[in-house]
């Protein structure tokens, strides 16, 4: 099987670690890729948004299936392009323009929630036609607020206004200056749900669907979780706290309601869902949907997935999935993001990364790197993550940090404190 993976960070390297292990992939195509997916495939200067080139591409070397890492590619509709009489035969791992809303649009993912009555916190949304009605519902709304630019931003389209006067002004931006540009046309304005957040990840084929192993990642740049948000600092899988009786209540209320919703509505979907969930005393509460896999919790996910993902992948085509399943390996996994200085803001790019070779009993996953004059440098605000398994969880957590310091690079930064509340 010939495979052409779309991406360039962490969680492209880590899909491409995994298939690469599959007896059924027989060559591996990574557009447009990175340093380190070079040893499982071949790299191409193709964009992810170059459906056209991907086009040619794909009939050129006759490639049998497109993994979309990435979600901007498919909010656009790549599943719908390759729908295209001469490109149907190839099968893309992705939702339909359509099912990829519920995470291009908050707006449509709190409606569909809100019809299947999946749990998630109350919400209204608004634009310019109704920015009036908008100041007054902020005014009379409990504190802390949320809210949401309704499209992509980034990861940066959420802010959590701790006082009205915030709120307002944020709300201001957002839709009057437009600050997100045409990602905030509209807000949506939610409750703050107070809780500890995890991410529960499944593959479906619109009808079947099988778990994949839960997650739980470290958004704030400072330790203790303080700071600026992040695209990602780290991640642990499993989650402590995710047990047996927990994840009922998730499969019966949110799951099953999801894949039923998307049969309901008529939405075409065969790829991942990402599944951002908050725990509020010992419920689940839907917090975003996101089109496909996250990062950096494809790093500690792939390492536990314990067979062949292809064969998983396959069956999505033709909606045979539950003839799988998903066997998750018993092992704790422990991701460490090591970012450029200053990151998530400002930050330079080009310096020379040493010490990769010496990491020992680890993963390194490549997220912004580059190879010039045969040196490798920095590429991006986050570079790269160590991932190590362990028996326990603190052992896991333990190998990573003793790796990140291994790696070095001027301005390298990495939290300490991954999984500091289950130690």
């Amino acid at each position: 099987m010939k495979i052409l993976l779309l991406g360039s960070g962490g969680r492209e390297h880590a899909l491409a670690w995994k298939i690469a292990q599959s007896p059924l992939c027989t060559e591996m195509f990574i557009a447009p890729g990175n340093p380190g997916c070079m040893q499982f495939g071949k790299i191409v200067e193709i964009s992810v948004n170059d459906f056209e080139a991907q086009k040619t591409f794909c009939l050129e070397h006759n490639i049998d299936m497109v993994v979309v890492g990435p979600e901007d590619p498919l909010v656009h509709g790549i599943y719908d392009f390759f729908q295209q009489s001469t490109l149907q035969h190839i099968h893309v791992i992705g939702p339909s323009k359509i099912g990829a809303q519920l995470e291009g649009s908050k707006a449509f993912a709190k409606q569909f929630m809100q019809k299947m009555n999946i749990p998630t916190a109350g919400y209204r949304e608004f634009t310019r036609s109704n920015y009036e009605d908008g100041i007054e519902y902020i005014k009379q709304h409990t504190l802390p607020i949320v809210l949401k630019a309704d499209g992509l931003a980034a990861g940066k389209g959420v802010v959590i206004a701790e006082s009205t006067d915030h709120a307002l002004a944020s709300f201001h931006e957002m839709i009057q200056d437009k600050k997100f540009g045409d990602a905030s046309t509209t807000v949506v304005i939610e409750e703050f749900l107070t809780g500890i957040e995890c991410s529960v990840f499944v593959l479906t084929d619109g009808t079947h669907y099988c778990l994949l192993p839960s997650a739980k990642d470290y958004k704030r740049i400072g330790e203790g979780d303080r700071g600026l948000n992040t695209g990602g600092m780290g991640a642990i899988s499993p989650v402590p706290f995710v047990d047996d009786a927990f994840m009922q209540k998730v499969t019966e209320r949110i799951i099953e309601p999801t894949i039923k919703g998307l049969q309901q509505e008529q939405i075409v979907y065969k790829g991942f869902i990402f599944i951002g969930l908050i725990k509020v005393n010992e419920d689940p509460y839907v917090i975003e949907y996101n089109c496909r896999m996250g990062d950096p919790e494809t790093e500690v996910v792939m390492p536990r997935i314990a067979n062949d993902l292809l064969p998983l992948l396959t069956a999505l085509k033709n909606e045979t999935l539950h003839e799988h399943t998903c066997k998750i390996a018993p092992h704790h996994a422990a991701t460490i993001m090591l970012v450029s200085a200053g990151y998530p803001e400002d930050y330079e790019k080009g310096k020379v990364i040493s010490g990769v070779e010496d990491v020992k009993d680890s993963i390194v996953f490549h997220a912004g790197t580059k190879i010039i004059n045969d040196e490798l440098q920095t590429n991006g605000g986050r570079v790269i993550a160590i991932t190590s398994l362990g028996d326990t969880l603190q052992n896991a957590i333990k190998l990573s940090n003793a790796n990140a310091l291994k790696i070095s690079f001027e301005g390298n930064y990495f939290r300490k404190d991954i999984g500091w509340e289950f130690e």
